[in-house]
């Protein structure tokens, strides 16, 4: 998997899926909406961390220079 992500990109995924993750895991949100709210967290959190995201390869884009 080669990195389409820039760091930039990276930094900003990881901070809104740690807070993302934190609204729900901290019973800030809940219900239905708190499990996709920490989902979306979860995923952005994965793919900042490893620098590549499916989607941005599936539609041909990249942040990465």
């Amino acid at each position: 998997m080669p990195k389409n992500e820039s760091t930039v990109d990276r930094v900003v995924r990881i901070v809104l899926g740690l807070i993302l993750l934190y609204a729900w895991l901290g019973h800030m949100v809940g219900g239905t909406l708190g499990v996709i709210l920490g989902l979306i967290g979860l995923v952005l959190l994965v793919t900042g961390a490893i620098g590549f995201c499916p989607l941005y390869t599936v539609l041909g884009f990249q942040t990465k220079k």
